[in-house]
């Protein structure tokens, strides 16, 4: 998705509104003077002068603006900048724990055993309050218990959309040469599709999108247009690392994502009558090494990541 950022004066601000009168958006987000919608561009125009363009058309409706009284924010990074992965053109805004957002976190990503679970939820300014005192924060720091407790609680108060993506099928796509970051930007892209049709169907109205970010945004769109999809929202997007330590919403999303994988490595366990150590330990070689010994190569195949160096390490231990 094309990307322009612009900043203007005050005064050019005023003409911008006016020129966008016809094309205004009826719900504008915080901080915002105006949002209109120009055929496949959204612009969003901020009170501080900062007029973001997103769409098809961005470069082209920005380029419009660009002049006297007008700066181009797109600067080149300083060299520290350059160091830091959140450094890019869809970083998040500084009011962001304010913003009534969707937002999307994974689970099950470095497991040997087990599927990749990815889920968005979008949590009104209420449901925000209601949750705030259930303390929920990054899955990967709550223990087991906790989170199974908290994630039916979470789906109560959210608007929610859930993917698992069967170790079977992971192998799958793996050897026909999708990497992980493939295939987890299309399990994003689909949840945060859901969850915006259920919010549209329900007449919420979301400022944007917050992803935890697991690879540079342009990667991303890039991976999305392998596989001939786009990000064709007129909601912002926005990424971040560590994103659910920065909202809730994508808070609650790592919970009821490390909720679906817990309740699938259970399912596991029993299935096997194995103990099925998550990560990719030591220990989780010794239980691969017994699922062979149990029932053969393949059903390892069917319960784990197969390109992972714990199936080598596994089988020499058979």
């Amino acid at each position: 998705m094309s990307h322009e950022v612009i900043k203007v004066s005050s005064t050019q601000l005023h003409k911008m509104k006016e020129h966008y009168k016809a094309s205004l958006k009826p719900n504008t987000p915080q901080s915002a003077a105006f949002a209109a919608k120009v055929g496949s561009c959204t612009i969003t125009a901020y009170n501080s002068g900062k007029v973001l363009f997103q769409g098809g058309a961005a470069t082209a409706e920005a380029s419009q603006w660009k002049g006297a009284g007008t700066t181009v924010t797109k600067a080149k990074p300083s060299a520290s900048a350059k160091k830091s992965v959140d450094v890019h053109d869809y970083q998040p805004p500084s009011n962001l724990q304010t913003r009534s957002l969707l937002g999307s976190d994974e689970a099950g990503t470095g497991d040997f055993f087990g599927p990749i679970t990815v889920a968005c939820t979008y949590l009104t300014p209420d449901q925000m309050k209601e949750v705030e005192h259930m303390g929920i924060r990054d899955s990967k720091t709550i223990k087991d218990p906790t989170i199974q407790e908290l994630a039916p609680e979470i789906i109560k108060h959210s608007t929610y959309s859930l993917l698992t993506l069967s170790n079977e099928k992971y192998n799958e796509l793996q050897a026909k040469g999708y990497n992980q970051g493939r295939m987890k930007a299309m399990m994003h892209h689909k949840v945060i599709e859901n969850v915006l049709k259920k919010c549209a169907d329900q007449g919420l109205q979301p400022e944007g999108v917050f992803v935890d970010q697991f690879c540079q945004p342009g990667v991303y769109f890039n991976y999305l247009k392998q596989s001939n999809k786009a990000w064709d929202s007129d909601k912002p997007i926005y990424f971040a690392t560590k994103a659910e330590s920065l909202h809730v919403s994508v808070a609650a999303a790592s919970v009821i994502a490390r909720y679906a994988f817990i309740r699938e490595m259970d399912n596991l366990e029993a299935g096997l009558g194995l103990h099925v150590p998550k990560g990719a330990s030591g220990k989780v070689d010794q239980a691969a090494a017994a699922v062979i010994r149990k029932y053969g190569r393949e059903k390892l195949r069917m319960c784990t990541k197969m390109h992972f160096a714990n199936t080598e390490k596994a089988t020499k231990l058979v």
